[in-house]
């Protein structure tokens, strides 16, 4: 049988060009997407929509196989592959043009959760798309399109690495908080043989405690709890400093069931130590959840109130973040893959630091210790103008007084006011001012304390004795506003940045005749707060006047500027005036505490109608810490308030 070839045909010498061309236009439809409207990105566009909204019925699905999946099964399974961040979906967006071979697509999206925290986890995970036989795309769905390590059945769940919390510092860089011991004091149910008597004895123990536990401890469900518990149980009372404890050791240590256990406990000094400044860390209480369930899970550490509470963000740091994945346990439970698709470390606490010195906090809480009205003593350093101390008595554990209060300064004023009388030059120390028992302006009479007179005596005596009627005469020589021009001079009013909330002033101003009578022996409508009338007192022994500063670390940005130098001649006599207050005057109880010469003016400021209702004061110096005592409704000051710094100043000659 012949053999026969195929003919060659000859190819025309353009072919190979036009060959080359439409290779190269296949090549380019593989990588570069279709921008029309039935491309894939608009397929790509419409699931990213719906898996934000969990409304998925305007895309087709597929599985890896081809086969088709209802929109609803994929929504279902996209919010259980969420797992715990299911509540927050992510920020979706397509990256860049789909690319498309043949009837199939490849496009890439950006996938942006927000975290605990505000934390950002961002990556890009791929979305395979094939083209149906009417031309549509279809999504091909698998786990791996929400994030590439899941599979089917897992769900992604959330850990948290909690960041040590920083301390407040004091001016040495010290810790103001640190371990310290504690005894749990606690009830062992099967020892335990008559509970009432127990609980009576208990009672009477914790309230032997001095100082006294504030809130008191409450045993009322102790009964409760006891049969509730398991016969060998430890059921926890009271956790106590140490040396709370040991004051009421021989009184509960035999009690039949009694247990304890010692720790240490972060903690300040004393239980009274600054308190209502630093505020208190406590676990996270309902109200914290609720109100930042983004920020505070249970168990973490809060600040509440004071430093603490305000600067709670800086002190706490970033709790870290692992995303890890679980899948479900044949108990129904879910178990841990041993899979970590993404960290963030957790980042610790910045310390807080403060111009605070501890041994004149102690002292200041020392003194304040036996008080049992409401009270505060606040204590600056003169030479700079940092805050040593800020003690609060017994009341609520948050409540500042020495920072918040406002309440009228009584006599104290005097200080303003007899220094808007020397820079005026309306009267000299020595210049004769009379001191009757009583001194009617515009018909309200102005009294001094017990209707004591001492007739015509110099100017520097009625400061020395607290003449209010003396200071009632001299008030039209201020004029309707100098005083409170005086008494901004001393820092009174000022918009201070302490880098915590302080009360500066309201100094009384162009008020009737009478209301400048009452306002040049601090009454009338000017009050101050216990800070305020210490910076203003550290001014005068000063010679001008500077913000009293705390926080020292971060520093606040916007201090009041220094104040003018204050009139040197005005000064010099005031301070003389001063220090006859406690050589010869309201104040004398304080003549003989050891150390420099202490200055001072007593005060005692009427709150209401009823002159028998007081505050006492006491504003003064010694060496470079100036210091203001306030007692509310405290009567006399020589009975309260004076004795108060008496014990204050003492307490610092020792330290």
């Amino acid at each position: 049988m012949p053999v026969t070839y195929p003919v060659r045909r000859r190819l025309s010498p353009r072919r190979p060009v036009l060959a080359a061309l439409a290779a190269t236009v296949l090549a380019a439809g593989a990588l570069t997407g279709c921008s029309g409207e039935d491309g894939p990105d608009r397929s790509v566009d419409a699931f990213l929509r719906g898996w934000r909204s969990g409304d998925l019925q305007s895309v087709g699905f597929i599985d890896p196989t081809g086969a088709k999946i209802p929109a609803a099964e994929v929504a279902k399974e996209i919010k259980a592959l969420a797992g715990e961040l299911a509540d927050t979906p992510p920020e979706l967006k397509r990256a860049g043009d789909a690319t498309i071979t043949a009837d199939t697509a490849t496009a890439r999206v950006q996938v942006t959760w927000t975290l605990p925290g505000q934390t950002r986890w961002a990556y890009q995970s791929p979305v395979r798309l094939k083209r149906g036989g009417d031309d549509q795309w279809q999504v091909i769905w698998e786990p791996t399109v929400v994030q590439e390590k899941l599979e089917k059945g897992d769900r992604l769940a959330l850990r948290r690495d909690r960041p040590t919390r920083a301390g407040i510092l004091d001016a040495a860089g010290t810790p103001i908080v640190a371990p310290r011991p504690v005894v749990r004091v606690g009830v062992q149910p099967s020892e335990v043989t008559d509970v009432k008597a127990l609980v009576r004895q208990l009672e009477a123990g914790f309230k032997a405690i001095r100082p006294a536990l504030t809130p008191p401890v409450d045993l009322s469900d102790l009964p409760k709890r006891i049969a509730a518990a398991e016969p060998g149980a430890f059921v926890e009372v009271v956790t106590l400093r140490d040396e709370a404890y040991r004051q009421i050791k021989p009184r509960i240590y035999d009690l039949p069931g009694t247990k304890f256990s010692t720790d240490k406990l972060d903690l300040a000094p004393t239980r009274e130590f600054a308190r209502a400044l630093l505020g208190s860390v406590d676990q996270a209480q309902a109200d914290d959840l609720k109100a930042h369930p983004d920020k505070y899970v249970a168990g973490d550490l809060v600040g509440h109130g004071g430093l603490q509470g305000r600067y709670d963000d800086r002190l706490r740091g970033t709790p870290g973040l692992t995303v890890v994945t679980e899948r479900p346990a044949p108990d129904g439970t879910t178990a841990p893959t041993g899979v970590e698709v993404f960290r963030s470390a957790p980042k610790n606490g910045q310390p807080l630091k403060t111009t605070l010195d501890q041994a004149t906090q102690n002292a200041a809480d020392a003194a304040l210790r036996g008080e049992a009205r409401r009270s505060a003593l606040v204590a600056v350093r003169i030479s700079d103008g940092a805050v040593l101390a800020a003690a609060n008595g017994p009341g609520p554990a948050g409540e500042n007084l020495a920072f918040g209060a406002q309440v009228p300064p009584g006599s104290t004023f005097k200080v303003v006011s007899a220094l808007a009388l020397l820079d005026r030059g309306a009267v000299a120390p020595g210049a004769t001012v009379a001191c009757p028992k009583t001194f009617v302006v515009d018909g309200r009479p102005f009294k001094n304390s017990d209707n004591f007179e001492l007739g015509s005596v110099p100017f520097s005596t009625d400061f020395a004795k607290s003449c209010n009627t003396a200071f009632a005469s001299l008030a039209p020589k201020l004029g309707p506003d100098g005083l409170a021009t005086t008494g901004r001079t001393l820092g009174l009013e000022a918009a201070w940045d302490l880098g915590v909330d302080v009360f500066t002033g309201k100094v009384s101003a162009n008020g009737s005749a009478t209301e400048q009578a009452a306002a040049a022996i601090g009454q009338g409508t000017t009050v101050v707060s216990p800070l305020a009338m210490a910076g203003a007192t550290a001014a005068v022994a000063r010679g001008h006047w500077e913000q009293p500063k705390l926080v020292l670390d971060p520093a606040p940005q916007q201090p009041a500027p220094a104040g003018p130098p204050l009139r040197a001649e005005s000064v010099a006599a005031l301070k003389t005036m001063m220090r006859a207050v406690v050589t010869s005057g309201t104040a004398s109880a304080l003549k003989d505490v050891p150390g420099k010469p202490v200055y001072g003016k007593t005060g005692t400021a009427e709150y209401d109608n009823n002159p028998a209702h007081t505050h006492a004061w006491f504003v003064g110096w010694q060496g470079d810490v100036a210091f203001a005592v306030f007692v509310e409704q405290g009567g006399s000051s020589a009975a309260s308030a004076v004795p108060v710094s008496e014990r204050f100043l003492r307490a610092l000659a020792t330290r």
